[in-house]
């Protein structure tokens, strides 16, 4: 039986590899701290085999953007679309009036007031990632994989992950998914 497991690749070579789940186990946490936050312009594979015969393949993280514009582009076009729907949770919400929302040059700084704290979102273009930094959830670094931001390390979300807790704090649902950039990365 072949178990096809894949992160983040829309390259030809692993697209016939990859139905769609995220691999969160040891082999990833192995490569990262093999490489760091370095991605690889080629997927990396590993084939393992597991009790009962049973074959994993994995294909770790590659770079998803032909160049440093794309990706800024893409992560622009998300923090503004970030930015633009905090500020409209924010002045929806009377229990928020000491809010603010500020972005520029690539950051994204949402200060709840107290108790809630402060969000802040960022571009790092060395890595290709979104970095945000959570007073929930604490820090976490996202890949673009498959048209969304993907924590690789659990496979969620960013939009899911700020649904869930921003929903608590404005005490409604909100829906974060509207924010992903429409875009093609080749």
């Amino acid at each position: 039986m072949l178990r096809k497991v894949a992160v983040a690749c829309l390259y030809n070579e692993a697209k016939r590899n990859w139905n769609g789940e995220i691999f969160t186990g040891s082999k990833l946490s192995r490569y990262s701290s093999m490489y760091g936050n370095v991605l690889p312009k080629a997927p990396v594979v590993y084939r393992t085999k597991r009790p009962e015969n049973l074959i994993t393949t994995i294909v770790v993280a590659c770079r998803q953007f032909s160049d440093k514009g794309t990706f800024e582009y893409v992560c622009d076009e998300t923090l503004e679309a970030f930015s633009d729907y905090f500020e409209e949770l924010v002045e929806g919400c009377g229990h928020l009036k000491s809010a603010d929302v500020t972005y520029s040059d690539g950051v994204l700084t949402v200060n709840f007031g107290s108790p809630y704290g402060t969000y802040v979102i960022n571009r790092q273009t060395p890595n290709e990632q979104i970095w945000l930094s959570s007073p929930i959830s604490g820090p976490k670094r996202y890949d673009f994989i498959s048209g969304q931001w993907i924590y690789k390390h659990d496979g969620v979300p960013l939009h899911k992950l700020l649904d869930t807790e921003i929903s608590q704090i404005v005490k409604q649902t909100v829906d974060f998914s509207k924010c992903l950039p429409n875009v093609n990365v080749k």
